[in-house]
């Protein structure tokens, strides 16, 4: 087989920096954290969110998404850390690669969740925010997997292969991480577009991303050959792919009959964007304000009602006068002007 080109692979899975030996793993999925991190609270104060709180919400997020991750892949790859000639030790070695990204959905979920509730803020909206930053920090992950010589392809000759030799494997191979991370870039420009376009809410762009990116998972499940579980025929990964899909769509179509458009306050004490910093003093001010405006309205109706009522008590009295007048005077009265002396 003829090779016109391929993609080499590192010598080692190491970035050295200056004395301090880093895993290009790690350096990854650091890089991929921190992009969704800035996105992700970008795009919060854009819904009307104040700054600072997807950092927050992140310190609960990522330990709990990587332990889901990590979970995830220990259990659905067990055969690798547990068993003959295994040690279960290397079930807690996430430097030297293995994590499950519907782990870390979940996981990170549960932690979003938590830290969400604590701040009194919905969980949707802030997955929605979060979608597209989740979709880049996979593309980014990704690359880890090339610096372990791990997850790819079937043997092929395309001039896009990755060189493989890694002790089991020696050729050229399909980059499914390549292919995962073009395609997470795909997912993550299309999240930004649908929902400027068409203003996403209630976590419909979360469930967009969910939905575009378990396609993508689904066809490129297909090319791996590195060791999995498999069940009438599909991958554990393919299944869970179709499963995940179905029920994106199905949040998807029933959050937009349900609730339609996009929330017109995503975190308590923001709705008009300035109320976030107004003080107690502030608000005492205001209601005070309030009240005396109250009073001084009441008190302008109150005039202006008494105004006819008095003008027409005076026309009354003059009326009055005026015939007790001519009463008093009578027939005595001289109808005629006075003539001069």
């Amino acid at each position: 087989m003829e090779i016109l080109a391929s993609i080499p692979s590192p010598g080692e899975s190491e970035i050295h920096l200056g004395p301090l030996p880093l895993r290009g793993y790690a350096l990854c999925i650091i890089i991929g954290v921190f992009l969704a991190i800035w996105l992700g609270g970008k795009r919060w104060v854009e819904r009307g969110g104040r700054p600072g709180t997807v950092a927050d919400i992140a310190v609960w997020a990522v330990p709990s998404g990587l332990i889901g991750a990590r979970l995830y892949h220990v259990i659905t790859d067990n055969q690798l850390y547990f068993g003959e000639g295994r040690d279960w030790v290397d079930s807690f070695k996430i430097w030297d690669g293995g994590i499950g990204i519907w782990g870390a959905i979940a996981g990170g979920a549960l932690g979003t969740w938590v830290a969400c509730r604590r701040r009194g803020i919905a969980l949707p909206p802030m997955a929605d925010a979060l979608a597209p930053g989740i979709a880049f920090a996979q593309a980014i992950g990704r690359w880890g997997n090339w610096f372990n010589q791990e997850l790819y392809g079937r043997p092929t000759d395309v001039p896009w292969a990755v060189e493989i030799d890694n002790g089991l494997d020696a050729g050229t191979f399909h980059p499914t991480f390549l292919y995962e991370s073009l395609w997470c870039l795909g997912v993550g420009l299309l999240v930004l577009w649908a929902d400027r376009r068409f203003k996403l809410g209630h976590g419909r762009a979360f469930a967009l991303y969910v939905a575009a990116y378990t396609v993508g998972r689904f066809w490129i499940e297909y090319l791996r050959i590195d060791e999995a579980h498999h069940f009438l025929g599909l991958r554990l990964n393919g299944w869970t792919s179709i499963l995940v899909f179905a029920a994106a769509v199905a949040y998807f179509v029933l959050s937009a009959k349900r609730r339609p458009g996009r929330e017109e306050a995503v975190e308590p004490g923001t709705d008009d964007g300035p109320a976030e910093t107004a003080t107690a003093e502030d608000v005492d001010a205001a209601d005070t304000a309030d009240t005396a405006d109250a009073s001084g309205t009441t008190a302008g109706s109150a005039a202006d009602e008494a105004e006819p009522v008095t003008a027409e008590v005076g026309a009354g009295s003059t009326a009055k006068g005026t015939a007790d007048t001519d009463r008093e005077t009578g027939d005595d009265a001289d109808p005629s002007p006075a003539k001069p002396a």
